[in-house]
């Protein structure tokens, strides 16, 4: 590491940080790494694994830009206290980030379904890639075996990663130990070391000793000469996150017995590239490593496969550009936001001085609408804000829930009441704007948000409204509002953020309460929505 931020002309300051959950090192640590990042000054800060995504993320929300990686879910991984310390130490890290990138689908989906993170907020950048490990030497292999004491022809199940029985290994243990009455020749082939401080950690001790066959290579600093030794790769742990070193067992054409967690999925194809086993089921591994053993020419055929399947989602260029491309835009994002701070002090005094003075009646609202509506009283709904990045914009609701007999929503116009109608005219529904204002979503004049399904049907033109915040109101709300056809929104839109002004800002905001109190352009005739924009066709 050091030689590396050598040549890349970085830096290194260590923050140690205990993985288990430890109220006085964690503070201790969060200290730290608070005055790490107030001394390097970083415009993204990536966090990865739990604890560092707990103390980095609440030391990361300083930096503006924190980035929360996604590896896995610990809290599915224990029971009781500490499954619940996790899962409250995982909503806190994501809630600092501004996104968080998920390894893989598999564990996107789980974590959306968990409610862990809104869907808006994750995206699938993959965390590393692998290239074919090159074959070892015959030479060097056999001096490998000659030195851990296994013959040639010897089947031999790896494993790599810390002894400890968060990865499984008293599972494993006993799965080894069922193994040895159907392969009695068979050897378990241990890479890493104890975990002298982790729960269990004698237990763990205890049976790696006793058990014969079992032979521990100790930590390594290089793993891929250890792979040649083996026949079938396993990995029992309850969860782990997504495991590299699997990666690398799938690169050298090794079949991989995992337990069937969500990472899993984007790892093995079961009864393709490797098998699926429950987890915390001793009997099931065993079934499917005595399977990989004694049908030597299935086991080759899933590691060839699973070989095949690395090499096609798992390139590290792949990799790398969809992070650089990440990383672009959310330069872009911050170097966006940081324009105008002029804009985004009125913006804060604003919206936080309208909060204060009409708190009160927007909940005697809130109980009306909800009195007349129906529960949620907010609409809530994602849609692209500044550098097109995704945010959750808040508004009264304005209709009813009210449905056909075929249990479908009844079009919009049922649906819209006098009371919703009142709300719209009046704009009273936008209020709860003020809120996405304060926190930096929007800002009190701009192009207003519009749907993130839009976005792809801009020309370059129109993409241009999103190099500035998206605004409660805006120069087409005060030149037409609703009553504009989309081209001409789009046109006022672009003028504001060509000729936009401090001074422009003050008179829209003046030109909006006429507007308001005049009722103007609410919507487009005929319609209790606005037309929905299908693109600009050429003429």
């Amino acid at each position: 590491m050091q030689e590396f931020t050598g040549q890349e002309e970085n830096s290194i300051l260590p923050v140690p940080i205990e993985q288990e959950i430890n109220i006085k090192a964690d503070v201790k640590a969060l200290g730290a790494m608070y005055l790490a990042l107030r001394r390097f000054q970083p415009t993204i800060t990536n966090v990865s694994t739990l604890k560092a995504g707990l103390i980095g993320g609440l030391a990361g929300v300083a930096a503006r830009v924190p980035v929360y990686t996604l590896q896995g879910l610990q809290s599915e991984a224990v029971q009781g206290r500490q499954g619940r310390r996790y899962h409250v130490a995982e909503r806190v890290a994501i809630a600092c980030a501004h996104r968080v990138v998920c390894v893989s689908p598999s564990l996107q989906k789980r974590a959306h379904e968990l409610g862990l993170i809104p869907v808006h907020k994750t995206v699938v950048l993959g965390v590393t890639g692998v290239r074919p490990l090159p074959p070892m030497a015959p030479e060097l292999t056999a001096t490998q075996r000659n030195q851990l004491g296994l013959s040639k022809d010897r089947p031999v199940i790896g494993f790599v990663g810390r002894l400890a029985r968060t990865q499984g290994i008293p599972e494993l243990i006993h799965a080894f130990q069922r193994v040895q009455l159907q392969v009695p020749d068979a050897a378990l082939l241990l890479v890493g070391d104890y975990e002298e401080d982790a729960p269990g950690a004698a237990e763990v001790r205890q049976l790696i000793e006793q058990t014969p066959g079992v032979i521990r290579a100790g930590l390594v600093p290089d793993v891929s000469p250890y792979y040649p030794l083996m026949t079938v790769m396993a990995f029992p742990a309850c969860h782990e996150g997504f495991s590299t070193m699997a990666l690398e067992g799938a690169a050298f054409g090794l079949p991989l017995v995992m337990t069937n967690t969500a990472e899993a999925h984007d790892l093995v194809k079961d009864g393709l590239t490797g098998w699926y086993v429950p987890a915390g089921d001793p009997d099931a591994l065993a079934s499917a490593l005595i399977t990989a053993l004694l049908d030597p020419a299935e086991a080759r055929r899933r590691g060839e496969a699973g070989l095949q399947w690395v090499m096609e989602h798992f390139s590290p260029q792949r990799v790398q550009e969809r992070w650089a491309d990440y990383y672009d835009e959310l330069l872009r994002w911050r170097e966006l936001g940081t324009q105008h701070p002029e804009k985004r002090v009125m913006d804060i005094l604003f919206s936080g001085l309208g909060l204060m003075l009409l708190g009160l009646p927007m909940l005697g609202l809130a109980g009306l609408i909800r009195y007349k509506l129906g529960s949620p009283v907010l609409f809530k709904q994602v849609r692209p804000g500044l550098a097109g990045q995704p945010f959750t914009m808040y508004k009264f609701r304005t209709m009813t829930d009210e449905r056909g007999p075929d249990g479908e929503l009844l079009p919009n116009a049922v649906r819209l009441t006098a009371f919703g109608k009142f709300l719209r005219s009046t704009s009273l529904d936008e209020l709860p704007e003020l809120l996405n204002i304060l926190k930096g979503d929007m800002s009190l004049v701009g192009p207003r948000p519009l749907l993130m399904e839009y976005l792809p049907l801009y020309n370059e033109r129109q993409a241009r409204r999103h190099e500035v915040r998206p605004g409660l109101t805006g120069w087409a709300q005060v030149n037409g509002r609703n009553a504009l056809s989309w081209e001409e929104k789009f046109e006022h839109d672009m003028w504001y953020v060509e000729n936009r002004s401090f001074a422009l800002d003050l008179k829209i905001l003046l030109m909006t309460l006429k507007k308001v109190l005049n009722r103007d352009g609410i919507n487009a005739d005929g319609e209790a929505t606005a037309p929905r924009f299908k693109g600009t066709h050429p003429s």
